[in-house]
């Protein structure tokens, strides 16, 4: 008897029927199914078809997969304190910061200083969903960019399904960046290929996607007119953000393309506005006067007034910032003075104990099961510090901080235990072998696999909400793959990476969290038939375009 088996290790098995991959990857398919029916078909609220699609995964991990009860267990626990922390924590800490916006009346004058830029509500949506939230998403990631912008656009006058769909297919642009390219740095750290390169390579991947983003939003809105009202506007948004993400990702690294890339496109797009307006201007409803004359009425506001409405968000970016400063970080190092703050939780008798194998690593690799309770280096903290901030700037009454607390906690009640439960159900896919039984399956298709690839990115981070998660996942399978194939491995690392970033808008975690930006809690089954169909479309593009690069035009990949 091994050590391994000694210390009660188990292997996982990645073709636990009749060792074959198709009739295991259709049985590891069918949670997925279940919850695809349970929103699209049945209608269920979200955490109804959260809860019945953890269930059966549990039972096949039991069952097919012969995963221990007590390490079920244990990934259901890790995967729902992950849910609660950091991710559901960053929302609760957004919602809370834009409550205290709209208590304080300030909000209304941030809404009429964008229309101050254009009262155009698609170019609204273009700035506030397409820039500024993949600013957001190379900043924090974790799903605040969809709750802030979408609860944003909410407070401009869109509905709020229509304002979380926007937000969901505008944030598939930056996600492969963000949050400060860990998704890339990860993957790069998994397989011991320079993350430089990877980023290099997604960021000639992703331009096709990028550019074409913000003309999709805008035809959704108002259909071929719109695109035809606004093009100028909206092409040098596009334009002007794939260009700089196309440069900083070659030839800065995988950590700033999001905030540069957006931070360009706000300013030149802003500034492109002032000499250049849509002659028919879009409001969504048939008043086209209205926006203009909520625009004229911010004249009547300082600067300063301005200002002060925006500080909330000004915090915001400040922390963050600080948050993602070297020298801040460090304090949270082995070193630091507030390591403690940080304390990390080994899930007993799954930590280490999970053996992965051949195709994902060459030799049997240890999956580590641990969940970090970061108190204050977790971005929903910096998100606190500057709601608290701006409960002192913006003269918050008690009433005001005490209505906004208690209607982030109960509205946020149902969506948080939803989130819990979509992460776990993540978590009891990774660890049994489900979600590696899916991939490697995809893995066989020969040389379809170009074709292929992203198609496992974007599994990847619909079960997970993560493009990182996909990426660790099934970064070391393409890796794999790549090398049966004896294909350039960075262009299918990046095609994993790529492909994720469109399976974000169906991710049940991201779907649970926009519907609780904008209190549409149990209408989790709208949305996601609202985003499927364009998401795999999108994949679908995604996955032509990197067999095309592959077979057509290899002469872009980068060769690490």
């Amino acid at each position: 008897m091994s050590d391994l088996e000694t210390l009660g290790a188990w292997t996982q098995n990645y073709t636990p029927i009749a060792d074959n991959i198709w009739i295991s990857g259709l049985v590891a398919l069918l949670p997925i199914l279940l919850f695809l029916a349970c929103l699209v078909w049945l209608k269920l609220k979200g955490w109804v078809a959260a809860s019945l699609t953890v269930g059966l995964s549990a039972i096949i991990a039991l069952v097919v997969y012969q995963m221990p009860f007590n390490m079920i267990l244990m990934s259901f626990m890790q995967g729902f304190l992950t849910g609660l922390w950091p991710i559901a924590w960053i929302i609760i800490a957004a919602i809370f910061l834009y409550k205290i916006a709209v208590k304080t009346g300030y909000f209304e004058i941030l809404k009429q200083s964008v229309m101050a830029v254009t009262p155009d509500q698609r170019l609204q949506v273009i700035l506030i969903a397409f820039c500024f939230g993949a600013f957001l998403e190379g900043a924090i990631g974790f799903g605040g960019p969809v709750a802030i912008t979408a609860a944003l656009l909410v407070g401009l006058g869109l509905r709020p399904l229509y304002a979380a769909g926007l937000c969901m297919i505008a944030n598939t642009a930056p996600v492969a960046f963000g949050a400060v390219g860990i998704p890339i740095i990860a993957l790069g750290n998994a397989v011991g290929v320079s993350s430089h390169d990877i980023a290099g390579m997604v960021g000639r991947m992703l331009p096709p996607l990028t550019l074409f983003v913000p003309f999709f939003i805008v035809f959704l809105m108002s259909g071929f007119k719109g695109v035809k009202e606004t093009f100028p506007a909206v092409f040098v948004a596009s334009v002007s953000f794939a260009g700089v993400q196309y440069w900083s990702s070659n030839y800065l690294g995988p950590e700033l393309p999001d905030i540069i890339s957006a931070i360009v496109s706000i300013a030149v797009t802003s500034i492109f506005l002032k000499f250049w307006q849509p002659k028919n201007i879009y409001t969504g409803d048939t008043n086209h006067n209205s926006n203009i004359a909520k625009a004229e009425k911010t004249e009547q506001h300082s600067v300063g007034t301005i200002f002060l409405a925006w500080m909330p968000f000004i915090l915001l970016v400040i922390a963050i910032g600080l948050w993602n400063l070297p020298a801040f970080k460090a304090l949270f190092g082995s070193d630091g003075v507030l390591k403690d703050t940080n304390i990390l939780f080994a899930m007993h008798g799954l930590h280490n104990q999970v053996m992965q194998v051949a195709p994902l690593y060459p030799d049997p690799t240890p999956l580590g099961a641990t969940w970090n309770w970061q108190l204050i280096q977790n971005s929903g903290t910096a998100i606190l510090l500057a709601a608290i901030l701006s409960i002192f700037i913006l003269r918050a009454r008690v009433n005001m901080v005490v209505e906004a607390a208690s209607e982030t906690l109960k509205e946020m009640f149902i969506p948080i235990v939803t989130i819990g439960l979509v992460v776990a159900f993540a978590f009891i896919a990774k660890n049994s072998g489900q979600a590696a039984t899916m991939g490697i399956a995809l893995s066989h298709t020969g040389s379809l696999f170009p074709f292929f690839s992203p198609f496992i990115g974007w599994i990847g981070v619909f079960l997970t909400g993560s493009d990182t998660s996909a990426n660790l996942l099934f970064g070391p399978l393409q890796q794999a793959t790549a090398k049966v194939l004896n294909a350039q491995e960075v262009l299918f690392l990046a095609a994993n990476t790529v492909g994720g970033v469109v399976g974000k808008m169906i991710s049940p975690q991201s779907i649970a969290i926009a519907c609780a930006a904008v209190g549409l809690v149990g209408k989790e089954s709208d949305l996601f038939r609202f985003t499927l169909k364009y998401s795999i479309g999108f994949v679908i593009f995604i996955g032509i375009w990197t067999a095309f690069i592959a077979y057509i035009i290899p002469g872009i990949i980068i060769h690490s």
